[in-house]
């Protein structure tokens, strides 16, 4: 005697096989989330206390980096200029812009100006200014092009997969330390034999340590 109906078996084989592509379908939406935008906040401006556009100051005016970011070379940190830095041209030019009253308020009570952070790593991981610069890794390779932001922005993912496509081919991306504040560095045509030699010259680490969880996560 016949229980199920003979439509029974082809019920459960579409069950199965829909549920597995239902889940799938779950983990593509899953990651597909997990690297966009809404979540990675890449691309996104932030509004900030004062407008500063590097566009105008790196880009049009030529600023190097250093000039505010002073311990980008020395420390882990790349450092926001005090309030002086900005009055040492804004004392003279725009002196009384209302857009600049921040900077001049901030200078005259000597509080800092409570800038909006843009590249916001997690507190797990552990990143190094000092050592990516000198070891021939430009601000851009990060960055992006800040000398035509208005606003700045975060122009990469800055999740770890994006992180370890640097270091497990440093080759690709290294340049000499004379072009590493140099923005819209094009790298040279011979980069597949020039960037294996800027890695022993500069002695970078092996791959196997760049890839190290210890080497991030400490």
């Amino acid at each position: 005697m016949q229980i199920f109906h003979r439509s029974t078996n082809t019920i459960s084989r579409v069950s199965v096989f829909g549920g597995v592509l239902f889940l799938g379908l779950m983990l593509w939406l899953f990651y597909d989330l997990e690297a966009s935008p809404y979540t990675t906040q890449q691309n996104v401006a932030r509004d900030q206390p004062v407008q500063f556009s590097h566009a105008h100051h790196a880009g049009a005016i030529g600023i190097d980096c250093r000039y505010c970011h002073t311990s980008v070379e020395k420390a882990a940190f790349a450092g926001i200029p005090p309030t002086k830095t900005c009055m040492n041209c804004h004392s003279q030019i725009w002196a009384q812009s209302p857009y600049l009253e921040p900077v001049r308020e901030s200078f005259r009570t000597n509080q800092s100006i409570e800038w909006t952070r843009v590249h916001d790593l997690p507190d797990f991981v552990y990143f190094n200014h000092s050592i990516h610069v000198n070891k021939g890794i430009g601000c851009e390779t990060c960055h992006g092009r800040v000398d035509q932001m208005p606003l700045v922005r975060q122009a990469a993912r800055l999740q770890m997969a994006w992180c370890l496509e640097c270091h497990r081919h440093p080759e690709r991306f290294i340049r000499p330390r004379e072009e590493v504040f140099t923005m819209g560095y094009v790298p040279a045509a011979d980069q597949a034999v020039l960037g294996p030699q800027l890695v022993r010259k500069y002695e970078l680490r092996s791959r196997a340590v760049l890839e190290s969880c210890s080497t991030c996560h400490r």
